[in-house]
């Protein structure tokens, strides 16, 4: 591979345009994006009240066919709220995976629960459905009143939050099955899966409750931003109440019925957002013939190139190669980024992390080898 890495920089810049710095994954603005932030302005509603919140969460019902979608701040924030709709309280345990961003794993414990590590599937990068099964078989049963609980700690298992990664639908049905045998409730974290279809549906949608983020570095963004997407109306109604600091509708009144949260999203940022909609598919179609480039030119090289799983259809949030271990991973990540063709490796493994070392996992092997072997490169859309 080492010999490769040269012929690797000149085609990276070749397929960019030789430009100087190639970012990872840098935000494209093509469209109505300052006519509707001006728009926004001139109105004065640039906080949690305006017109382009509401339009916001109506192009996402529309777009993923959801019955309700909740704007708020970021989606780390929607997570956490989404969990919370689930009945995840404190002391409680929920299931997710080891190979994910942080802020998973973080909102788990903002509402005072303790994560569980499963395993991930080589086919998707996401939770793996075996590894899932396997640990409720042997340390979970269900009570007299129908709860999951930790054979160990007594505790009850009350969620499971399984993250499609990269942008790639996990086995989300089958996932699905296994929790509704032990009366789980799922939340999907599809941060970065937005456009992504698993069987023609969308990532996102087969839980009680889906999470999207609209970060900078995602396909689509609004600076900040996330959605908390459900088709139960009651947890919609409860999840806009919590995130709108709880207030009691009134004319005047300031009364709030229980802790809340100042989560709504700004009418500055929805603006944005609605703009970014407007050309979310064409993004996704720019990444997938990139996709197509890259694929054709690391398979002539003999580098594995990380595909969509067989039924799903992806964004391609992040192209992904896979090395050969963790030795040929640094090496190409120095060379590269030396080269300012910026490039990533996937997270570490969040039980790794000091503040998590000390929670339950499952065996953890196939996530670790993802985790020491892949590189994401350069996504942008190229336009």
């Amino acid at each position: 591979m080492t010999t490769r890495i040269p012929e690797i920089i000149s085609f990276i810049r070749k397929v960019y345009g030789q430009k100087e710095l190639i970012p990872l994954h840098e935000p494209r603005f093509l469209g109505q994006e300052k006519k509707y932030l001006v728009d926004c302005i001139d109105s004065t509603f640039v906080s949690s009240v305006g017109e382009y919140v509401d339009r916001f969460e109506r192009m996402i019902e529309s777009y993923t066919q959801s019955s309700h979608a909740i704007a708020v701040v970021n989606g780390t924030c929607a997570l956490q709220v989404a969990l919370e709709l689930a009945g995840v309280k404190r002391g409680d345990e929920v299931l997710t995976q080891a190979l994910t961003f942080v802020a998973s794993a973080n909102a788990i414990h903002y509402c005072g629960a303790d994560p569980i590590f499963l395993d991930s599937d080589e086919d998707t990068l996401g939770m793996c459905p075996k590894s899932l099964e396997n640990f409720l078989e042997e340390n979970a049963f269900v009570d007299d009143h129908g709860v999951c609980r930790n054979r160990h700690s007594q505790k009850r298992i009350t969620a499971c939050l399984p993250i499609h990664i990269l942008g790639h639908p996990l086995k989300i049905d089958q996932v699905s099955e296994v929790c509704q045998r032990f009366q789980i409730c799922v939340v999907e974290d599809a941060a970065e899966a937005l456009g992504s279809l698993y069987q023609g549906k969308h990532a996102g949608t087969f839980g009680h409750l889906g999470v999207y983020s609209f970060n900078g570095n995602k396909t689509v963004t609004c600076g900040g931003g996330g959605v908390i997407v459900t088709n139960d109306k009651q947890l919609a109604k409860k999840g806009k109440h919590l995130t709108t600091t709880a207030k009691v509708a009134h004319p005047w009144e300031y009364n709030h019925d229980e802790i809340g949260y100042n989560y709504r999203l700004p009418n500055l940022n929805a603006a944005l957002a609605c703009a970014q909609m407007e050309n979310l598919d064409r993004f996704i179609e720019n990444k997938r013939e990139l996709t197509l480039i890259y694929q054709e030119f690391f398979a002539k090289i003999g580098i594995h190139f990380f595909q969509e799983p067989l039924g799903c259809r992806s964004n391609y949030w992040l192209q992904a190669i896979l090395l050969e271990n963790r030795k040929e991973r640094d090496l190409f990540l120095r060379e590269l980024n030396q080269a300012k063709i910026i490039c990533r490796p996937i997270w570490k493994l969040i039980p790794e992390l000091s503040v998590y070392q000390n929670k339950q996992s499952s065996d953890l092997t196939q996530a670790k080898k993802i985790s020491d072997c892949l590189i994401n490169i350069p996504s942008s859309v190229r336009i």
